[in-house]
């Protein structure tokens, strides 16, 4: 809860300099946020409508999805005959998010939304803290919104080292096709307990029939240690690894990293959904998004595991920094050999994410 959050600032390594795969990952998820806001306005008919950004962090993405929401909303209540609501926004995110970057952008917001939405009664403010617990009052949302977030865990799984202290996920940053049972169960069992609260979090604070649409990094493969969820993870652990064999990193403290990271498959988060019982899932896309679809449009001239790095570095970054207490220089080291990996790789196959975007809906009381 300390140590997550994007790096801070505008230099190269910054996450507003290399967040366009982010970027790209909410443009992807618009069909549903428009069928969800639909729905909203068709069956609650709020003239106040209660909107969240869960995980909005800060930079040029910050305020792309209110933007798009405020959009929607006013074509749409057009559109079925009905006044565009007054919108409430809260722009939730960890307290190390730079909120201050955030609020310096919303004159320009409020300008757009009166020029181009003619939408005049719209209050945006920041709520820090963890959206695995409470945020909000009872029935006070409408709609939730979450991109590139919900993959991060409340923390590191616990049961991750045995009884005599020995680490279990030795030379890896997360799980991976060389992981035991006992550590992929480990990551299982965080991501229940976190997305279990997470839903009766959201329960109360919802109104009945009302929307959310979570977009984050997920899976199809029914297999937690698929590439397709872990394989960025686990060639960064081969570029730390490199560095140990050099003695320029202690590979004890390789050893001792695990990310508080997860992603699950539609049938993992249906499961928590059924067990928890307030929500149905109305929708489950799925997208393949490249690896080296993110970085500055500054970058286009470098190599796709260039461009890979820079958006890896500007999310990680922090908790390496954390971990590992690396020099400035060795962390420029480490991912110039992560982005050679990664151009190695890539003369193979073109490497791909995959992006979950799943909607929900609140059930009556």
């Amino acid at each position: 809860m300390h140590v997550l959050h994007m790096n801070k600032g505008q230099d190269e390594c910054s996450y507003a300099k290399n967040s366009l795969l982010q970027k790209k990952i909410i443009s992807v998820g618009s069909s549903m946020v428009e069928a969800a806001i639909f729905n909203i306005l068709l069956e609650v008919q709020p003239k106040s409508m209660g909107v969240a950004d869960l995980g909005c962090s800060s930079g040029p993405n910050s305020l792309t999805a209110v933007s798009q929401i405020a959009r929607i909303v006013n074509a749409t209540s057009q559109h079925i005959g009905l006044p565009v609501p007054e919108l409430r926004v809260s722009l939730n995110d960890l307290p190390g998010n730079d909120f201050n970057d955030v609020f310096k952008s919303l004159p320009e917001l409020y300008k757009k939304m009166k020029d181009e939405y003619g939408i005049e009664d719209c209050f945006v403010w920041g709520l820090p803290g963890s959206f695995y617990g409470s945020l909000f009052p009872a029935c006070s949302l409408h709609l939730v919104h979450s991109s590139s977030s919900i993959h991060w865990l409340s923390q590191v799984p616990l049961g991750l080292v045995s009884s005599v202290g020995t680490h279990l996920n030795k030379e890896r940053l997360y799980i991976s096709k060389g992981s035991s049972m006992s550590v992929v169960k480990a990551y299982q069992q965080q991501f229940h307990e976190d997305f279990s609260l997470f839903l009766k979090s959201r329960a109360k604070e919802m109104v009945s029939r009302g929307r959310m649409v979570l977009s984050f990094m997920g899976r199809l493969s029914t297999n937690p240690c698929a590439d397709e969820a872990c394989y960025h993870w686990e060639l960064l652990a081969h570029a730390l690894m490199s560095l140990a064999l050099e003695g320029l990193v202690e590979k004890e403290k390789i050893d001792s990293f695990n990310a508080p990271y997860y992603a699950p498959s539609p049938q993992e988060v249906k499961h928590e959904v059924e067990n928890d019982g307030s929500f149905v899932v109305e929708g489950v896309e799925a997208f393949k998004i490249e690896w080296d679809d993110g970085g500055s449009s500054d970058h286009v001239m470098l190599s796709s595991g260039n461009r890979v790095a820079k958006t890896i570095r500007a999310v990680v970054e922090p908790m390496l920094e954390t971990h590992f207490h690396l020099e400035h220089e060795l962390m420029d080291e480490l991912f110039r050999r992560y982005a050679k990996i990664i151009d190695d790789c890539f003369t193979r196959k073109k490497l791909k994410y995959t992006n979950l975007v799943i909607s929900f809906m609140r059930k009556g009381y």
